[in-house]
């Protein structure tokens, strides 16, 4: 199991310490997922991603006390998470349900949740770190290979025309955002390694499966890796494009290998 970071230690007591003053006996579990658990951690970067388990379904004077709770939290690292009562959490929820959940830090109760998916779920069985509660135990997790698949077509394959689309008149060499090239570069990948392997891989970990696997795109790869490592790289129009590219070639293999054969 990954030994956690200190910082992230410290941010999920502070905030054990905080929710069992302000609503003694609710939080009964709490796993790290994300990066931390993942072992790719970047200070100063990555945020604590958790899987909270209560001991009852949140009422009203709950949702109040965890935004209060929760807009007193440091800013950084910023502690995300979902929350799901026990008996929810035993059924492991994979759509997009409307339920407690902290993202950048801002607590919601009024929208779907999108990080109920099977992803999250392997994350948890694999790799989660239990802060407070016992392990998880491990299950099969029917819907894996249909969410990355759809993930695939449904979110990265349209972004790789809306790339194009809005880059269309900027020159190739005119600097671009190093994180919206590397979300290009790494995402998908990180996808196509599931369906390949049934694990799940960090961002920074899928760079090397990129590379391995589709070596057109090796060296941009390398270089979101460093980028993803903290090293000042710097990407320009091209590169963004070349991501573009990727995502369409994985998305077409995905499809090819993993695939229903009717599809």
């Amino acid at each position: 199991m990954t030994s956690l970071p200190a910082e992230v230690l410290d941010r999920t007591g502070q905030y054990l310490d905080a929710v069992d003053e302000a609503l003694p006996g609710f939080v009964t579990a709490l796993y790290v997922v994300g990066s931390a658990a993942l072992g790719a951690w970047q200070p100063g970067y990555s945020d604590i991603d958790t899987m909270i388990v209560t001991a009852r379904p949140a009422t009203a004077d709950d949702f109040a006390a965890l935004e209060k709770l929760h807009a007193a939290m440091p800013d950084a690292p910023k502690f995300d998470g979902v929350y799901l009562d026990e008996a929810a959490f035993a059924q492991r929820p994979s759509e997009r349900e409307v339920v407690p959940f902290v993202v950048n830090g801002e607590f919601r109760t009024d929208r779907p949740c999108g990080e109920l998916n099977p992803a999250v779920w392997l994350i948890l069985q694999r790799y989660g770190v239990a802060v407070r509660g016992p392990d998880v135990e491990p299950r099969p997790i029917p819907d894996l290979r249909r969410f990355n698949l759809d993930n695939l077509r449904s979110y990265w394959q349209p972004l790789a025309g809306q790339i194009r689309e809005h880059v269309a008149e900027m020159p190739g060499d005119a600097p671009f955002d190093a994180e919206l090239v590397v979300w290009g570069m790494l995402g998908p990948a990180r996808l196509h390694h599931t369906l390949a392997t049934g694990d799940i891989v960090s961002k920074s970990g899928s760079a090397a499966y990129l590379a391995e696997h589709f070596p057109a795109w090796a060296d941009l790869a390398e270089r979101a890796a460093r980028w993803r490592g903290g090293e000042p790289v710097e990407f320009t129009v091209k590169d963004l494009l070349d991501s573009a590219d990727s995502i369409d070639a994985i998305v077409t293999d995905a499809w090819q290998r993993f695939g229903e054969p009717s599809q």
